[in-house]
């Protein structure tokens, strides 16, 4: 079984390369209280169809080169505005 995460196109600045964060949640192992961090994951995109602020679905593979390890699945909404989008999930963080 692969791993399938879903995180936001951070940079679209490269050819066929997405740079996605994922965001996950976790309780701190002494202090408990929830803790919010982002993974960076470079992801393959064949037909650069996925735009900055984009939410999108990765699948693992095969290392594709020496950052790419992922490929895209889908765009699962697209942004409108990509930088409220990511000004949006700056200000959930904040909270």
């Amino acid at each position: 079984m692969k791993k399938t995460l879903i995180g936001i196109v951070a940079s679209d600045k490269m050819n066929k390369t997405r740079r996605v964060e994922v965001e996950r949640l976790f309780a701190h192992p002494r202090y408990g209280k929830i803790v919010r961090r982002r993974t960076v994951c470079h992801v393959h995109d064949e037909n650069n169809e996925s735009k900055e602020g984009d939410r999108v679905e990765i699948i693992e593979s095969r290392p594709l080169s020496r950052l790419k390890r992922w490929e895209l699945v889908r765009v699962v909404e697209v942004a409108t505005d990509p930088m409220a989008a990511l000004a949006d999930e700056t200000e959930n963080a904040n909270k």
